[in-house]
């Protein structure tokens, strides 16, 4: 009898987990449901999309249904939700619009996502406030601004939704306030990131309003203001981006455990703690690669990954889904801000290291080269081991040196190791010394 793989979910982990199983077996039933209409789609541009840089909402996706179907051979099921799990049975419960039914499965997969949080604010419910975390909310965006021209907007959140849609709605003629509660953007890309953003965004016009609380919004029936703590500002369009939370109901009532992020909690293969049933993606943890420990980091390449490492294993090939260092970049209008592994001294210490830190500003060409840029890059190590703990990169040019920075996490390389690497060098790409190996040179001067 043909196994039967049932994925819930049919975004980055999901439909990657599809593609490869049937690819490897196809002669496995694989079977895929999702609530929604659509499937395989780049969330990161949705952004773009609203700016109009990306022409059709189309684009942004990157195999349609049919191709799944037709092409690919997978059983796609788009508006059919999954609303109960039977690990005992082995069954899953779908709805779609006319029918209720149960669904075998002999491996599973939870790739359930996870939603743009909605704060406890008044007038969420307005006509003209919007989170922006699936392609329908993209798409009401752009509706809307086309339809009632706004010329002022409040962007809730300070993150990487906040600053690019800061630049797609200033872009489309919009006056953009950006409210955040802490004292900087980019939290979790340090003061020193921050800190240029923040002063380039000023320059393309952006009112930032920096450890300023939003209570919530109010209008007739479309947003007309957005609510502080004893002030009223005026709003026409209001985006609120203040993070994700896991979609995990239908894994806990089925009894599948968490873990200590509050996403569910998975082994190196993406294994749960129910028998033949997987996780990954948005929803589920990832190993940390610099601690060791369990993460829960909603990006898009951990979920492809994952994905497609659980396809492969349930086919008899166990492959592991591999770890986390968290590495994002963000365009914020004319430069790149990028990150990756702990660059927070305070959460190094929580981990357990002693974390020394450098920032150093360095030429992104040979001096004598044109058009070269000054690019910021701050390194972390432990004091005691040498070992490479994480870092961040800003300027008009070169934010994707960071992923020199992720591969030496993944590779557990110490700083002299990172410092004595052999990057290349041309003077209308780096100086001698990149400024990567610069500020690992100059760490490791304070390690010794």
């Amino acid at each position: 009898m043909t196994d039967t793989f049932v994925v819930i979910g049919g975004d980055a982990a999901g439909m990657s987990a599809a593609s490869k199983a049937k690819r490897e077996d196809p002669d496995r039933n694989v079977i895929v449901f999702e609530k929604g209409e659509w499937v395989s789609y780049a969330a990161c541009g949705m952004p773009y999309y609203v700016k109009g840089e990306v022409n059709e909402l189309d684009d942004l996706v990157a195999v349609t249904p049919e191709e799944f179907r037709e092409e690919r051979g997978v059983d796609l099921r788009t508006g059919a939700e999954v609303v109960d799990i039977d690990r005992e049975a082995k069954l899953v419960t779908v709805e779609t619009d006319d029918e209720t039914y149960e669904q075998p499965y002999d491996d599973l997969l939870v790739a359930t996502g996870a939603s743009a949080i909605e704060p406890p604010f008044e007038g969420l419910d307005l006509e003209g406030v919007f989170t922006i975390h699936d392609m329908d909310e993209a798409d009401a965006i752009e509706d809307y601004v086309t339809a009632h021209g706004p010329e002022t907007a409040a962007i809730v959140g300070g993150g990487y939704v906040g600053i690019e849609m800061a630049e797609a709605l200033s872009a489309r003629g919009i006056d953009v306030h950006l409210y955040e509660m802490l004292p900087h953007v980019l939290q979790p890309f340090g003061e020193a990131v921050a800190e240029v953003v923040e002063d380039h965004l000023r320059e393309q016009g952006i009112e930032l309003h920096l450890e300023t609380p939003v209570s919530g919004f109010d209008g007739a029936e479309r947003v007309e203001t957005v609510e502080l703590e004893g002030e009223t500002v005026p709003a026409d369009v209001a985006i609120v981006g203040v993070g994700v939370t896991p979609n995990t109901d239908l894994a806990e009532r089925a009894g599948i455990e968490l873990g200590p992020t509050g996403a569910i909690a998975t082994d190196e293969y993406g294994r749960t703690n129910a028998e033949h049933v997987y996780a990954a993606g948005d929803c589920a943890e990832a190993i940390n690669v610099v601690t060791g420990k369990p993460d829960h980091v909603p990006l898009a390449l951990t979920a492809n990954r994952a994905g497609r490492a659980i396809g492969q294993t349930v086919t008899g090939a166990p492959t592991p889904t591999g770890g986390t260092a968290g590495t994002a970049i963000v365009k914020a209008f004319d430069l790149g801000a990028a990150r990756t592994g702990i660059v927070d001294e305070d959460l190094a210490r929580e981990a357990g290291f002693d974390p020394v830190s450098v920032t150093v500003s360095a030429s992104t060409r040979a001096h004598y080269y044109p058009d070269g840029a000054e690019l910021t890059v701050t390194l972390v190590a432990d004091r005691e081991s040498g070992k490479l703990l994480g870092g961040t990169v800003v300027g008009r040019e070169g934010a994707k040196r960071i992923d020199t920075v992720a591969t030496a996490l993944t590779s557990g390389m110490t700083v002299s190791e990172l410092r004595d690497a052999d990057l290349a060098y041309a003077p209308p790409f780096s100086p001698v010394w990149d400024p990567i190996l610069t500020a690992a040179k100059v760490l490791n001067g304070k390690l010794e």
